[in-house]
């Protein structure tokens, strides 16, 4: 089999989800930069250390009052993405540009791990920035870097871009047009969609994404009134996996960001939907990731509102103990997930499923972004108060709205991804935006 180096960052869960769907071709394993204990040596561990946390404090103050606000606004200034329009060049670094080189430079940072993959040649596919500018600085050949969301700051290409090498491989059109802002030479850029994991699509032909799409659309149009206006076009999209009744329940699936951030509003969801819970009329799943205190939070919260006896039945909680497995189950609990409530994270390109998202608050200018993206396709809605989900929720759901967004996210999302990125990085010939 192929092989190359995968390497991601432990920050939050977005550049570690988007490696998981590339551990078969990983070589040796999928790298973490900032935490392999084999590849890192004490210095360049206290420098990603520092930025690591001060990222978590700063996901996890957005939930305080007035105080959280006002330091979060001052740290999204730091990250701010410059307006689309006009168009223009934007090459010129920004002070997060200067500052990385710096550190780049002098500190060496994760000199020992490019000193160890250059022992071979084979391509070098990060998920995030840092270790794609450092590796080049390093001497790095055949560089590929997966864009994790729909805009990006101008930190993510090196000082000089219209000197680098580095591949960028764009989740959508939008992010491929930015590169070009910002000074990425037209054959570095490839749009090929975010990287789905493969259990979820069941190879270019979407086998498994289409009899999952097919059970889910049912759950989402009990009234029948999108199927009825588009049975046509769903039969001709869906083939033999078209389905009047779903072999679940409605499920929907809320997720808490990397830090713990937002589980306060799963929390209020679940007051305002304990009623059907406890009539057993739709399964809810809470996403904790790795975060064990997380995990406590959410089963005292459920017991105390008296739902404790339905945990395990129809309102599960997803904790594992690593991030491999906590994606591997995720990938799982999408199959029968109707819908996803999140932050418009890069869970946003995981509507290519024909998953409609609930959009809750946006942390960071990226996150303003993939939110309007949703939007512009038609697959995502915000949300509205999650003390009144009881109301809006099956409002959406008889009138046939979410239906339409999970066809939408199938039909205008980019969905094979993960199929492009492995053809672009294992041939010689690279196709160009």
């Amino acid at each position: 089999m192929r092989k190359a180096w995968v390497v991601t960052v432990d920050m939050g869960y977005g550049h570690q989800r988007a490696a998981y769907p590339f551990a078969a071709i990983a070589n040796e394993r999928i790298i973490t930069a900032n935490k392999d204990e084999q590849l890192l040596n004490s210095r360049e561990e206290k420098t990603w250390k520092r930025s690591q946390s001060f990222y978590e404090w700063i996901s996890r103050i957005t939930s305080l009052p007035v105080i959280g606000k006002h330091l979060f606004g001052l740290y999204d200034k730091l990250q701010s993405i410059a307006d689309f329009y006009p168009q223009r060049d934007l090459s010129k670094p920004n002070l997060q540009t200067l500052y990385l080189d710096r550190i780049i430079r002098k500190k060496k940072l994760n000199h020992t791990l490019f000193e160890y993959v250059k022992r071979t040649r084979l391509p070098f596919l990060t998920t995030h920035f840092i270790p794609a500018i450092a590796a080049e600085n390093n001497g790095v050949k055949d560089i590929y870097c997966v864009v994790t969301d729909t805009d990006i700051n101008r930190v993510w290409l090196p000082k000089v871009p219209s000197e680098s090498k580095i591949t960028y491989l764009a989740p959508c059109e939008h992010a491929a047009k930015r590169l070009k802002q910002y000074g990425a030479p037209s054959q570095n850029i490839i749009m090929t969609g975010f990287p789905l994991p493969k259990e979820n699509l069941g190879g270019r032909e979407m086998k498994v994404l289409k009899k999952d799409l097919g059970n889910r659309l049912p759950n989402l149009d009990p009234k029948g009134k999108y199927r009825s206006n588009f049975r046509r076009l769903l039969k001709q999209k869906l083939g033999k996996h078209y389905r009047n009744k779903s072999n679940h329940r409605l499920t929907l699936t809320f997720m808490t960001g990397g830090a713990g951030a937002q589980k306060e509003i799963g929390l209020k969801m679940l007051r305002s939907l304990s009623k059907r819970i406890r009539n057993d009329e739709l399964k809810i799943n809470l996403t904790a990731g790795t975060r064990l205190e997380v995990a406590e939070y959410y089963k005292h919260s459920i017991v105390e509102i008296g739902l404790g006896d339905r945990l395990g039945k129809n309102l599960n909680i997803l904790f594992a103990w690593n991030k491999k497995a906590y994606f591997k189950n995720f990938s799982y609990l999408l199959h029968t997930t109707d819908i996803i409530w999140t932050k418009p994270s890069e869970m946003s390109f995981y509507t290519a499923l024909g998953i409609p998202i609930i959009i809750a608050p946006p942390i960071g200018a990226h996150e303003y972004y993939n939110k309007k993206w949703l939007m512009d396709i038609g697959s995502g809605f915000p949300q509205e108060n999650p003390d009144y989900t009881d109301e809006w929720l099956y409002d959406w759901l008889e009138s046939g709205r979410l239906a339409e967004a999970a066809f939408e996210g199938f039909l205008e999302a980019p969905k094979l991804g993960i199929y492009e990125i492995e053809k672009i990085i294992f041939s010689k010939e690279k196709n160009k935006t």
